[in-house]
């Protein structure tokens, strides 16, 4: 297939490439058949020429995803880009979307170490961010929520995260390429799918480029935090026997809660406690009393004091 695409959609691609840190290396681009995925790959193609394997995640939920599958491995073919189709191991039950998230980013790990990529290529784009961006405004969420998706997570790069969803279907449009149609993108029972449909039927006030704008500066205000966290723990936190001790007297109260935090996880890991019930603990340390929160026993005071509560009898 003979693929030629606008010079500068080819230039913002390989330059969100060197911004990413991967220009040079080999790129596991996942490839789910729609426009997003399908312009990823059609980019990644003409700069990445050898270095670029796809891959599609057939969740098996659906009845069509195994021919949808074979549709992307038809394309890649004609584009001679090596595709593999990955599938979970078991069955993808609880929450279907969070399930179906973890599932396929941990089959993409895997296949990204045995095809010796180093990155994992996603085609999140800005309607994506500008979605995010209003979802957790309207759950009330922090500075690292409101940071919105990140352009690079770990070995995951989102190089597309500067173009809009307009700009990747004219992509695909140019080259002729037919993209599949996932009828969970128009059930309005999933959140981001009912939020991009408000936007879609509404004359708003939020253009993609300035919502990317906010979330990179929010993601920056959230960097730096955690620096400034990672410096406070080690002057403030410490550890005697069974017993964290945290000194957070005199900080502003953002920083307070982050290393309360800190001090949660170091007892407990796997503790994820809502925003809610950290504001609540915040108040108690604060005015010198005793609270719980799942099996760690905190104490308020000038130093606050967390270890594990004893199991209740009976």
């Amino acid at each position: 297939m003979q693929v030629t695409l606008k010079p500068v959609f080819l230039d913002r691609f390989r330059a969100a490439l060197c911004r990413l840190g991967c220009a040079d290396d080999r790129l596991l681009c996942a490839v789910s058949g729609g426009p997003d995925s399908l312009a990823l790959l059609l980019l990644a193609q003409q700069i990445l020429p050898g270095k670029l394997v796809a891959a599609t995640v057939d969740h098996q939920l659906r009845s069509e995803s195994a021919d949808e599958a074979q549709v992307v491995a038809k394309i890649c073919h004609d584009l001679g880009v090596p595709h593999i189709i990955l599938t979970p191991e078991a069955k993808i039950a609880g929450n279907l979307q969070s399930s179906a998230r973890a599932a396929r980013y941990a089959l993409l790990e895997r296949a990204a170490d045995a095809q010796n990529c180093q990155h994992i290529g996603t085609a999140h784009h800005a309607d994506d961010q500008l979605e995010t961006l209003l979802m957790r405004l309207a759950r009330g969420s922090g500075v690292d929520g409101l940071s919105g998706i990140r352009a690079r997570n770990g070995r995951v790069v989102r190089p597309l995260l500067e173009f809009t969803k307009a700009e990747l279907i004219e992509i695909c449009s140019s080259v002729g390429i037919q993209s599949v149609n996932d009828p969970s993108n128009a059930n309005i029972d999933f959140d981001r799918v009912a939020m991009r449909r408000w936007l879609a039927s509404t004359q708003h006030p939020f253009p993609a480029n300035r919502a990317l704008r906010s979330a990179s500066a929010l993601a920056d205000a959230s960097d730096a935090l955690v620096w400034m966290t990672d410096n406070l723990a080690a002057q403030r936190i410490r550890q005697e026997n069974d017993v964290i001790i945290c000194n957070a007297s005199d900080l502003p109260s953002e920083l307070k809660r982050r290393l309360l935090i800190r001090c949660l996880r170091a007892m407990d890991a796997n503790l994820a406690p809502r925003g809610e019930a950290i504001d609540r603990l915040l108040t108690d340390l604060e005015n010198v009393r005793t609270a719980m929160i799942g099996n760690i026993k905190c104490i308020g005071g000038a130093d606050w004091e967390f270890f594990k509560a004893p199991p209740r009898r009976g």
